[in-house]
């Protein structure tokens, strides 16, 4: 194995030297390539929506693909005002205004409810009136207490329009479902009440993009500023608005991290090289990689997404290490032999290209450990992530010796005397710790099985979540808004269910609409923790409203009526009278039936009992029909049962492809395993802090142990590498251990500084996710580099002190 990895390096040798006097053209080649790349830049979109975490054919799109079709959009923006009076007439003047200039300058709207168009369903005498509620505004004390009450006596308005203690009301907008790009652009008058369309149109439509969904957030937001004042409380919260929020901050991270991360490097690599090229070639070695990932990205249609986000500042961190482990050697060798750059380069290529080869694959193999994950973003992360990592790779190996080449670098003789001072500080530490490792190697090997247990302890402990909106801070306003109208209006996103007869005028039947409607007041009753019904609705909604109407007004009568030939009849009245509602309820052919809950907008782990709950109480209810769960909180909970299923699928790959490249490396079974010993290390330390500190794994710290172990694998390998290179010429494994220390212990600690400072800056992040996320990766990191000074220094001890002769480990 060791002549093989010989030849191997002296490949590398003569790469780097053929890179090095072909310089121009190596240049003229990688400019095509990248400039290929950066020019699908412009076309690289963002996309923070619900539906964006599910893969394109995942069961769960497609049925609320199809519930849009049928029914259009979901979700919905709230406008919740409170007043000391909501009926008061000076509150219900602004309310109108506010109403009207929503109604007129808010794009892709679809629909708008409030207390000044809400239905208002009454017979005269023989015929049906549907109207707005204020159709006739009130102009006398008597006709303003006559509204009042049909306002707070109405059971649909209740939750929905008014809040039970009455001191909120909402204005409700619903977003078109299709976007104006495309098919999907043009208004459908007749959508919902017209025969299926084909499938291969619905297709072609394309549903109202982030973009399209951020001028509508961005017109309500400009549009509500004008109407806030002390009796006129405002809060906006909705799907729509929280997602819009999510991009903005993700936006705004994104440039953030991007920076620190620049600085943060640029800082280390000077402190560590104290040459301007030295800080020069790698960083724009890891920014071309950075936006060649981009482009790469932008190129394949694939948008960035919140886990996606910290692509930038994850390449920035990961991609310099090879250029320090290379440029590293390369001064050392100058410095030593005379000032021959074209043989400091060979020299450099040929001892750290394999490595640095070796630890880009553990690095994208880890990460492409999510790849086949069930959740989309995380899927694509791995791929883009291990993409950028091997980009990284290809521009060190190819730009670093045909840069080096170019740039004239001058020699410093006089400014190392501080420097060497430092150097020696360093290497007594580093021989400190080597002592000790090989001292204790018993000792320290206890400890670390007492770690160990005492993680597994923790891990536990811990608790799944995805709660977008406590990902904020407790004094975000979007955060304030959405709890206070879960709070008051009982709910700010809708869980939908769709029962389908499978047959023409199934709906007609009597005996399935009084179980439609007992469903209705069941699912109000229920709460499973902190998830309750706060508001239930259906096609029986519109139906009691109908033969109460036409039954003279008369409360007793807001009922399905008991003769069954009435309902085709009722219906019929209810859509001469120039409403449309019914196509928001059922289809044209009265087979199918929508039933709405309204829910807070919480953790969606804590849907699971809530939607288990009105599942198999449908499923009893309704055994003759085909049901189907969708809807925003539908998709939040199943994104997060996704979640869990991807943690333990891609930790497990990653495992797996990791230790199978460090056997491979090492050329040993037994050796190459004990290896991944000071790799599990931080990763079971890490779980185990966050299940007795109660971190909740998410969406966003689910990522940490995958990427850690592709990271903390990267200082194993040269560790390992290193160390049979010395082991074989001394056969002294202690001695081996000392040498590897003082020869790549110092390029370990630098690029582990930079790796944990990258991550450690999503700590200055306004969304707790990302400030658990980079601590937590920051930890891991620090971590992983404590375990390869000591627990891998104490495992070669033990496994070769038996036979200190041997020339192979």
């Amino acid at each position: 194995m060791s002549r093989i990895r010989d030849r191997i390096e002296k490949r590398f040798a003569a790469a780097g030297r053929l890179l090095y006097r072909h310089n121009i053209l190596t240049l003229l080649l990688l400019t095509v390539f990248v400039g290929g790349l950066l020019s699908q830049l412009p076309k690289l979109t963002l996309d923070t929506s619900t539906e964006g975490f599910l893969h394109e054919q995942d069961p769960a799109l497609l049925a609320y693909n199809d519930f849009r079709d049928q029914f259009g959009n979901t979700e919905m923006v709230i406008v919740a005002v409170k007043g000391k009076d909501i009926f008061a007439p000076e509150f219900l003047q602004k309310l109108k205004k506010m109403h009207v200039e929503l109604r007129d300058n808010v794009p892709y709207l679809d629909d708008i409810n409030s207390l000044i168009n809400a239905r208002n369903t009454r017979g005269e005498g023989d015929q049906l009136i549907v109207e707005d509620l204020l159709e006739h505004w009130p102009e006398t004390p008597e006709e303003l207490a006559a509204v009042k009450e049909r306002a707070v006596t109405n059971p649909l308005y209740k939750n929905l329009l008014i809040s039970e203690q009455g001191d909120f009301t909402a204005i409700v907008l619903q977003m078109q479902a299709y976007s104006s790009q495309g098919e999907g652009g043009v208004d459908d008058v007749l959508a919902g009440f017209t025969e299926e369309s084909d499938s291969t149109e619905q297709k072609e439509r394309v549903y109202l993009t982030d973009a399209e969904n951020g001028e509508v957030v961005q017109a309500v937001t400009r549009i509500v500023e004008n109407y806030r004042g002390p009796d006129f409380e405002i809060y906006v919260a909705g799907g729509p608005v929280v997602t819009d929020f999510l991009k903005k901050a993700m936006m705004k991270n994104m440039r953030k991290f991007m920076i620190l991360a620049i600085l943060t490097i640029g800082i280390f690599l000077f402190l560590m090289f104290r040459r301007a090229s030295a800080v020069f070639l790698p960083l724009f070695v890891v920014i071309l990689s950075l936006l060649s990932t981009l482009g790469l990205m932008a190129a394949c249609g694939t948008p960035i997404k919140l886990p996606t986000q910290i692509l930038p500042s994850f390449l920035l961190a990961v991609g310099v290490g090879d250029s320090v482990h290379i440029l590293a050697i390369f001064f050392h060798r100058l410095r030593h032999n005379s000032w021959d750059k074209a043989e400091a380069v060979e020299y450099a290529i040929g001892h750290s290209g394999l490595a640095v080869f070796m630890t880009s694959l553990t690095t994208a193999g880890g990460l492409l450990s999510f790849s086949t994950a069930d959740v989309a973003p995380i899927a694509d992360l791995g791929v883009y992530a291990a993409a950028g990592v091997m980009l990284a790779l290809l521009y060190t190996l190819l730009l670093l010796p045909s840069l080096l080449a170019l740039i004239p670098l001058k020699e410093k003789k006089k400014k190392e005397t501080h420097k060497m001072k430092g150097t020696s500080r360093l290497d007594g530490i580093l021989s400190s710790i080597g002592h000790f490792a090989t001292g204790n190697p018993k000792a320290i090997l206890a400890i670390t099985a007492l770690i160990f247990i005492v993680s597994i302890i923790g891990i536990t402990r811990i608790k799944f979540s995805h709660d977008i909106v406590r990902w904020y801070k407790k004094d975000s306003s979007i955060r304030i808004a959405s709890e206070t109208i879960d709070e008051e209006m009982r709910g700010s996103i809708a869980l939908e269910i769709v029962l389908d007869t499978g047959k023409v005028n199934g709906l007609y039947d009597r005996d399935l609409l009084q179980r439609i409607d007992s469903s209705v007041t069941y699912v109000e009753q229920v709460q499973e923790g902190e998830i309750f019904a706060g508001k239930a609705w259906s096609i029986t909604t519109i139906l009691k409203e109908i033969h109460q109407a036409l039954n003279e007004n008369r409360a007793e009568f807001y009922k399905i009526p008991d003769n069954p030939q009435l309902i085709p009849q009722e219906f019929l009245l209810f859509e001469n009278s120039g409403s449309d509602d019914l196509e928001d309820v059922t289809d044209s052919q009265f087979s199918k039936v929508r039933f709405t809950i309204k829910v807070p907008f919480q953790d969606a782990i804590a849907y699971t009992d809530f939607i288990q709950t009105i599942n198999e109480h449908f499923a009893q209810t309704f055994p003759e029909l085909k049901i189907t769960t969708t809807g925003m909180t539908s998709i939040l909970f199943q994104t997060m049962a996704r979640v869990i299923r991807s943690m333990a699928k891609s930790y497990t790959i990653a495992l797996i492809v990791i230790t199978v490249l460090m056997i491979l490396l090492i050329g040993k079974l037994r050796t190459g395993i004990l290896s991944m010993v000071p790799n599990l290390f931080p990763i079971m330390l890490t779980l185990g802090v966050m299940g007795w500190f109660q971190v909740p794994l998410d969406l966003f710290t689910m990522l940490v142990g995958s990427i850690s172990i592709g990271l903390a694998v990267d200082d194993t390998i040269h560790f390992m590498h290193n160390f049979r290179r010395y082991f074989e010429q001394s056969g002294d494994a202690k001695q081996a251990v000392m040498e590897t220390l003082h020869s790549t212990g110092r390029a370990m600690l630098i690029t582990t500084c930079v790796l944990s400072v990258g991550f450690f800056i999503f700590m200055f992040a306004n969304m707790n996710n990302l400030f658990n996320f980079g601590w937590l990766t920051g930890f891991t990191i620090i971590m992983a580099l404590l375990a390869d000074y000591f627990i891998a220094p104490a495992l070669m001890v033990l496994v070769n002190q038996a036979k200190p002769a041997a020339v192979n480990a």
